[in-house]
């Protein structure tokens, strides 16, 4: 493997925030162990793609985050609000967007979550048209302003916000482009959704997009199928069921990537393999300077609910790189987040660093006292 540059970072001094994320939140509706179709009663948390690396590293990691997104200015965008803040996530770069009372021309965002269990998997029902933030345009945020004068040291967005909408990929692009030119480091999830590219262009829209956005990213982030669908990058010997994920498949696919794009500085992947919606395989590795390494694999890993642990993944990742951790460490930070939050009901971590750092050096689940 070839490698990318050295990434660096500026240091926290003089910085309003530690790291921002660029993307959607939604307020997410859990019917528990049960199912959406016969759900009586709905428990809310908020969650999106972006949002939650931010939310992890403000509550696991201790770091100052905000999120850049819009809300329709209702009481459900004022209950995302709140739930946002209970996150402890910054709302300084929320935008609202005046509600038109319907829904016709703008509106907030569902997200409808089944966990699964064994042999049932779990289920997401997205109901998302229309929403503020996919109305987002470039000119809406003052980027240069963002990195420049507020000084943010991490951004990081994905492949969800920048299929929202119409212009939702320009401003995922702007954004990058000023924070390069302020000495912002970029992180960028691929996160490839097929529901949201089905009325988009499909496949082959979503490797344009997503191939133009990785020219400005500095960490790329994604699993099996992301590379794959998102980025046109084949994983050897991997079949469409995700099976016997084999990481030395991963490192040659990965040597492709960084032989196709050598601006990266780090490119990580998780690896699950699906035994049960309730058990999984879990890993991961990441590559920098011409090195992959490997986390400390999970087998038969025990799951409670699993979205949101590609997202706990990023956030413990970007908390390593952030604090100057070498590569090797920081895909430690990560695996272990992502463990624990899949442990946890909601998208978001209810993980302590304390109880991350424990997992990085090999404790079990002995109880605490």
């Amino acid at each position: 493997m070839t490698g990318g540059a050295v990434l660096v970072t500026r240091p926290p001094g003089g910085c309003r925030w530690d790291a921002v994320a660029l993307g959607e939140v939604m307020l997410r509706l859990d019917p528990g162990e049960g199912r959406i179709r016969t759900a009586r009663q709905l428990r809310v948390w908020e969650g999106g793609g972006e949002y939650n690396v931010a939310r992890g590293l403000r509550k696991c990691f201790g770091l100052r985050t905000a999120v850049v997104t819009a809300l329709a200015d209702n009481e459900v965008g004022r209950l995302v609000e709140d739930l946002i803040c209970t996150g402890g996530v910054d709302t300084a770069l929320l935008r609202w967007v005046p509600y038109d009372g319907l829904g016709r021309s703008v509106r907030n965002g569902l997200n409808f979550t089944e966990r699964g269990f064994g042999v049932r998997g779990a289920v997401g029902v997205s109901d998302r048209g229309h929403t503020a933030a996919s109305r987002m345009r470039p000119e809406d945020v003052d980027w240069d302003h963002l990195f420049g004068v507020d000084g943010v040291r991490w951004l990081h967005t994905g492949g969800i916000f920048a299929a929202l909408g119409e212009h939702t990929a320009d401003v995922a692009e702007a954004a990058m482009s000023a924070a390069h030119r302020h000495g912002t480091v970029v992180s960028f999830d691929l996160n490839y959704r097929p529901s949201l590219w089905r009325d988009f262009g499909g496949p082959a829209r979503a490797r344009e997009v997503n191939r133009r956005l990785v020219q400005h990213v500095d960490v790329l982030i994604g699993n099996e199928e992301d590379f794959t669908a998102a980025l046109g990058f084949e994983v050897p010997g991997v079949d469409e069921n995700l099976t016997d994920l084999d990481v030395d498949a991963f490192a040659t696919m990965i040597d492709a990537v960084v032989a196709d794009l050598p601006h990266l500085s780090v490119v990580a992947t998780t690896l699950r393999e699906v035994r049960s919606a309730t058990r999984n395989d879990w890993g991961a590795v990441a590559w920098a300077g011409g090195r992959l390494h490997r986390a400390t694999p999970r087998p038969d890993l025990e799951i409670l609910d699993r979205v949101g642990g590609g997202d706990s993944f990023a956030s413990g990742l970007v908390y390593g790189l952030l604090s100057g951790l070498d590569v090797a460490q920081a895909v430690e930070y990560g695996a272990a987040h992502g463990a624990l939050a899949m442990t946890t009901p909601g998208d978001t971590s209810m993980a302590t660093l304390a109880e991350v750092r424990r997992l990085v050096e090999g404790g079990g689940a002995r109880v605490a006292r």
